[in-house]
């Protein structure tokens, strides 16, 4: 048989116990004495037993009452301590978030957007998957992602995409490498060089051949990858020269390796922040979601 919960009585009865009163206690309460005085009638009517015994001079508990008056403490401490959780994740104080995103936007974009978040929400947890393209998308539909961040494709009904920012691709090469002096280079004078190069499971890789096939280059890609963290280790080593996305190079983390902008075209890959369709974010992956379009808003990539 269950019974409902009188939570109003109860927070009646541990007023007065508490207070020594009624007067005092309706007072605690912002309660008339009447109201009070009801609220207890009620509580004790549902429980079958008298919890204060009450004359014209004095109120004290029955032994009843006092046998209860601990577990009515317990269910109104432990009532206030869930309705403020509730609160405080409604307000994305507190809660966890699972996001999923390509690999370079987890290296240079992504961990300053989470320095920020973690700042404001210390308590909440943050679950990153990072994956190539295709699966970004499919850990959202999966929901195994509130949201993710992913390279532009073509529309998916099930998701809906926003954009985020535009990443060029650049040629990454080391200090002593007969081109590091050179600030911009057009793709063709890459024509002659052993370069490191998206692998054909990559996602740049149709972006590439689409944009260089339309401007009638053709590039060596003596070394195709996968990732572009490989082809950035290659290039430190002094192996080649490597074609990557600009977010790939996070800065002084390779002091030997310098950047050069390549023009004519200039090739870049448009970020987009993915979501089911119709799905709503909890509290705390929506403020996430709102960080990460504002840094992308702050950004200029040349």
């Amino acid at each position: 048989m269950r019974m409902k919960v009188d939570t109003l009585g109860v927070e009646a009865f541990v007023a007065i116990a508490d207070h020594g009163g009624f007067h005092k206690a309706a007072d605690a309460l912002h309660l008339t004495q009447t109201a009070l005085t009801r609220r207890l009638q009620n509580l004790e009517s549902l429980l079958g037993v008298t919890l204060v015994e009450r004359t014209t001079r004095s109120v004290a508990l029955t032994p009843t009452g006092r046998d209860f008056l601990p577990q009515g403490r317990r269910l109104l401490a432990e009532l206030t301590t869930a309705l403020v959780e509730i609160r405080e994740t409604g307000k994305a104080r507190r809660g966890d978030v699972s996001i999923a995103c390509v690999p370079s936007a987890g290296v240079q974009f992504l961990p300053k957007v989470i320095e920020r978040y973690s700042d404001r929400y210390p308590d909440n947890r943050i679950k990153i998957l990072d994956h190539a393209s295709s699966a970004v998308a499919d850990a959202v539909l999966r929901r195994e992602a509130e949201f993710g961040i992913n390279i532009a494709e073509p529309d998916r009904p099930e998701l809906t995409s926003a954009p985020l920012l535009e990443d060029r691709f650049v040629l990454i090469c080391r200090t002593d490498h007969p081109l590091a002096k050179r600030r911009t280079l057009s793709w063709r004078r890459l024509e002659a060089q052993r370069l490191v190069f998206a692998g054909a499971q990559s996602s740049n890789r149709p972006l590439l051949d689409h944009a260089l096939a339309a401007a009638q280059v053709s590039l060596r890609s003596f070394y195709e990858v996968q990732r572009s963290s490989t082809a950035l280790g290659l290039a430190a080593a002094g192996v080649a020269a490597a074609v990557v996305p600009r977010l790939a190079l996070q800065p002084d983390t390779y002091p030997t390796l310098r950047i050069v902008s390549l023009t004519d075209p200039i090739v870049s890959r448009k970020l987009v922040l993915i979501s089911r369709r119709k799905a709503q974010l909890s509290p705390a992956a929506r403020a996430l979601h709102e960080m990460i379009h504002e840094e992308a808003g702050e950004r200029r990539w040349t």
